[in-house]
């Protein structure tokens, strides 16, 4: 059994510092899951922590996916040797969609998502039903690796629904979680005050200055062990902005310093990985976060790849970081004894990752158009999720009143670019949020939208917005009623009908990549603007030539001996030839 008081952890009564570095399940394939736990363990870390993300696995109300990969991650870290920290939302934020919340609920319940409203709760209910007793089985006390579990996160950075915090907590319990529950909060008063619970651990979230944080912890829970839930020891990479990176030994140094303090520690993230298909999320000026600055516009998509400047990099190879922090994890380790005779001094080697396969290029040699569902026709144009998507594009249309003089057009509530098309001639490309050329039409003209959407908010009070067009489209001030909608979700690649063309933007480009053996790549997409790309089916995420990222990382479960399939779809007004395989990552 784990407990705690105001000096530390133990486990069946022998002293236990968690050390413990985020991985997440979701942003890497299941077949690299040993590699990435065995090299935690080889840093000196003995805890792996993983948010679970509600829409993942429940993309349409009642309907379930891909629930066998929490338990299987557990029971894959337990072989490496390490407990594990379980955080099942519902909600996450982790730069993720919508913070891990399911747009098909939120759609519906708006500003109600996370209050004790009624119909919130039924639905978390029904999904915590199905999620949990995989988690239970494996506590601790069960003789499983779950140390702890949380019951919502950074819950006092949004809202003050004590009866909501009380409802989830009383939930894990019905559910037979009896492993300690905790709460994780950025340290400040008001934070702290809302987001945490009597009976229930409190721990802190932040980048620097441990001793202040612990500080504060300590006045508002003094029964409660020092725990950064997430150290920052990295951040996170928004469209059109640079790579974030923090130089390793100031990093090294605010580790020691919770060390020292006496803290337990997640390493958030010790392993990034990818945001793999739709799934990353966004964030806005409205609830800035430290080092960011805005540029074209205050919605700001996080990137596919999640590196996050962590320990380990994106394909999980040593970065800069971790030499540094297995020295101080060493250093710690050492000065306990005890803590390393519990560990039974299990700590492995670097686990061998696949090669990198070599340079090179695949041409696009068959195209297809984009295969739109059915039309919808509304009088005014339906969002994404009332034309039944999470996430893709919908090409909507409308025409001006004839007979009419040319006068402006306007679109409200766009999320989050469009192409626009005025009697078929391509006339702006159009971003949410930000300035552009005004454009007019005449009278009569048919006005084409093709809107994509990008990712959800994840953080602060613009998390569950929809997607598509949420306002309308104006001529002058008259809104343009009589909409056709046509909708196109990316996952699982369209099914298209390929043959002899040219390259172009909006239609699916493919090409065969042939391989005599796998490995890890690095794909870039030369010419492009921003779209996406698949391989063998999957949906590896968006690419933008705004950067900072210029390439996808592929993994080698993802690719085959023999034919592989490359898929292109550019959505800017480039027309890309080929597909480059690139010996590096290239982060900007």
């Amino acid at each position: 059994m784990l407990t705690y008081d105001s000096t530390g952890f133990a486990l069946d009564g022998r002293p236990l510092r968690i050390l413990s570095g985020a991985v997440h399940y979701f942003r890497t394939r299941p077949e690299q899951w040993p590699q990435r736990l065995a090299a935690l363990r080889a840093m000196g870390l003995n805890t792996v922590e993983t948010y679970v993300p509600w829409n993942l696995h429940e993309p349409a109300e009642g309907r379930y996916e891909r629930l066998p990969e929490l338990p299987a991650f557990l029971d894959e870290a337990a072989r490496q040797g390490l407990w594990a920290i379980v955080r099942p939302g519902p909600y996450i934020c982790a730069e993720w969609d919508n913070g891990g919340l399911p747009a098909w609920l939120t759609a519906r319940v708006g500003r109600r998502a996370r209050t004790s409203d009624r119909e919130y709760l039924a639905a978390v209910d029904a999904y915590l039903d199905v999620l949990l007793p995989e988690v239970v089985a494996r506590q601790v006390d069960r003789g499983g690796n779950v140390l702890l579990v949380q019951v919502e996160n950074e819950y006092g950075s949004f809202g003050s629904d004590r009866a909501y915090l009380r409802h989830l907590a009383d939930g894990l319990l019905r559910r037979g979680v009896t492993v300690p529950l905790f709460t994780s909060d950025g340290p400040t008063d008001h934070m702290l005050a809302a987001g945490t619970l009597p009976g229930v651990l409190a721990t802190v979230n932040f980048g620097n200055d441990p001793e202040a944080a612990f500080e504060l912890l300590r006045r508002h829970r003094p029964q409660d062990p020092p725990f950064c839930m997430e150290y920052w020891n990295g951040w996170f990479d928004h469209w059109d902005k640079p790579h974030h990176t923090r130089d390793a030994a100031d990093a090294a140094d605010a580790l020691r310093r919770i060390l020292a303090a006496g803290g337990s520690v997640n390493l958030y993230m010790a392993h990034g990985g990818t945001n793999f298909g739709t799934g990353a999320g966004a964030n806005h000026e409205d609830a800035p976060h430290n080092s960011t600055d805005w540029t074209r516009s205050p919605y700001q998509p996080v990137t596919t790849s999640y590196d996050y400047d962590a320990a380990l990099d994106e394909r999980g190879a040593p970065g800069a970081k971790y030499e540094p922090f297995r020295a101080v994890l060493a250093e710690f380790a050492a000065e306990q004894p005890e803590q390393a005779r519990f560990l039974d001094d299990r700590t492995p080697a670097f686990p061998e990752l696949p090669a990198v396969l070599p340079a090179g290029r695949v041409e696009l040699t068959a195209f297809a158009e984009l295969p739109f569902g059915p039309a919808v026709e509304a009088p005014v144009p339906p969002t994404l999720e009332e034309l039944g998507l999470a996430h893709g594009l919908v090409r909507y249309t409308f025409r001006t009143p004839e007979p009419g003089p040319e006068l402006p057009l306007t679109v409200e509530g766009l999320r989050d670019r469009a192409t626009l098309r005025i009697d078929g001639k391509r006339t702006a490309a159009l971003y949410r949020g930000a300035e552009g050329t005004p454009v007019a039409a005449p009278g009569g003209a048919v006005v084409e939208l093709l809107v994509e959407s990008l990712g959800r908010v994840n953080y602060g009070p613009r998390v569950g917005e929809t997607k598509g067009i949420t306002g309308g489209v104006r001529y002058e001030r008259q809104y343009l009623h009589g909409c056709r909608a046509e909708p196109l979700p990316l996952e699982p690649l369209p099914d298209a009908e390929f043959g002899p063309g040219e390259p172009g933007s909006e239609v699916l480009a493919r090409g065969t990549l042939t391989l005599r053996s796998t490995g890890d790549t690095f794909l870039a997409v030369p010419g492009g603007g921003h779209g996406y790309l698949w391989v063998n089916g999957f949906l590896l995420g968006r690419y933008d030539a705004a950067g900072p990222q210029t390439t996808l990382y592929c993994p080698q479960p993802l690719l085959r001996e023999g034919a592989n399939d490359l898929v292109v779809l550019e959505l800017g007004d480039a027309a890309p030839a080929a597909v480059e395989l690139r010996g590096a990552p290239d982060l900007g």
